[in-house]
């Protein structure tokens, strides 16, 4: 499987200024059908899945709804590597679930990634097989680079983790 990796520089506004953020794509194809993975992608089962290993979440309100719904906010602390706590309180304000295009957008901040915008596509290739598309618009001050260069690594991670859902569902 074959994950592709873009970096560019983006102007972004941010409290009424322009800032430089860094804005992160990554690509890959996953073998399963777009309607099941667009109904898992909805799921906080999915994401707890597939950022194992890398981000452990704890939700303020003890745990997170089972399906994200536009328009809700939701807040949780991070531990990165499930034991270091970064960032603070990460605010995830779940913008658009647009179920005719397959595209779900969070618009995400914390101490550290003051922009965390976080754009999910969902791409039919063939009846069993997709383009799964994750992009990041980061923004972290002094800290976006570093912030970014994890990011990279994360979304990589997450993406490997989505093969072993495709694979569980096959076997299944």
């Amino acid at each position: 499987m074959k994950i592709k990796t873009k970096i560019e520089k983006v102007k972004i506004d941010y409290k009424g200024k322009k800032v430089t953020a860094d804005k992160l794509t990554i690509t890959s194809e996953i073998p399963i059908d777009i309607d099941t993975a667009w109904s898992k992608v909805q799921t906080s089962a999915l994401l707890n899945f597939v950022t194992k290993g890398k981000v452990r979440f704890k939700p303020t309100g003890g745990e997170f709804p089972k399906i994200w719904k536009e328009g809700n906010t939701v807040t949780t602390k991070m531990l990165v590597y499930g034991c270091i706590p970064f960032g603070g309180l990460h605010s995830l304000y779940f913008e658009k679930i647009d179920d005719k295009n397959k595209i779900l957008k969070t618009q995400e901040w914390d101490d550290a990634a003051k922009v965390w915008n976080h754009k999910i596509t969902l791409k039919k290739i063939t009846d069993f097989t997709i383009m799964y598309e994750d992009e990041i618009v980061i923004y972290g001050g002094i800290l976006t680079g570093l912030i970014t260069w994890w990011a990279k690594s994360f979304y990589r991670h997450r993406q490997n983790r989505w093969q072993l859902v495709a694979k569980e569902l096959v076997i299944g």
